[in-house]
């Protein structure tokens, strides 16, 4: 029986460890000799890996790590930390529009609902923003069909949630299966550790962060395509 291929590893600038790079972030010295992350780990000449959450790019900035391992003098920018969430950030609404096109993801509570009762939903995303009790009723219909062990993601904003799908006010959607829809959640995923830390599994927040501050603004859950047609 042929043996499992092990996942690549790489040693951690941080803590000179090796981990599996699904578990790292890579930092690569451009021409310029400033210091930018390389969030696909493809970018040509010398480079760093460093566990892929905030606090520990934040801790390798202050110890040095970067300059030990790379052993040269290096620019590193002062917001190094929140330009690797932003790039993974974009990663994660990159994906969502590849999912959209594959047809992977349904858009608007009327959809969300029915690929939940349908169980074609693999994952359920909310806006940031949305309106608390809409939030809730999402989870409680996931948890009804018996599907409340899903990940939920609520880290994108309605209006990051629009401009990555292509309709306005987007406040509910759901990853339906697929490539396309396995790529994104597994963008999600990374965006959430870094910005969360690893131990903090993604989408299995409770009720009550479910309906958190963020949704103060009670932003409306209907959802309206790119020609005018109402789709929730």
């Amino acid at each position: 029986m042929p043996h499992k291929a092990q996942p690549k590893t790489r040693e951690c600038c941080l803590t000179r460890q090796s981990r599996p790079v699904t578990e790292l972030v890579r930092f690569a010295v451009g021409p310029d000799g400033i210091l930018v992350p390389d969030i696909d780990g493809r970018a040509g000449g010398r480079g760093a890996w460093v566990l892929a959450d905030q606090g520990s790019v934040e801790q390798a900035m202050a110890k040095n790590a970067f300059g030990r391992s790379l052993k040269s003098p290096l620019i590193i920018p002062k917001d190094l930390a929140q330009l690797t969430a932003a790039r993974l950030e974009q990663r994660v609404l990159g994906a969502l529009g590849l999912a959209r096109k594959a047809g992977q993801i349904a858009i608007g509570a009327t959809k969300v609902e029915k690929a939940i009762s349908a169980a074609t939903i693999v994952a359920l995303i909310t806006a940031s923003d949305g309106r608390p009790d809409g939030r809730r009723k999402m989870f409680g219909a996931l948890k009804a069909a018996g599907l409340g062990f899903l990940p939920r993601y609520g880290s994108l904003s309605s209006n990051q949630l629009s401009l990555a799908l292509g309709y306005e006010n987007v406040i509910h959607a759901a990853l339906t299966g697929g490539a396309a829809a396995s790529s994104a959640m597994g963008c999600f995923e990374r965006h959430h550790t870094y910005i969360n830390g690893p131990d903090h599994k993604a989408g299995q927040q409770n009720e009550e962060a479910m309906s958190d501050g963020a949704g103060q603004n009670r932003a409306s859950s209907q959802v309206t395509g790119a020609d005018g047609e109402v789709v929730n």
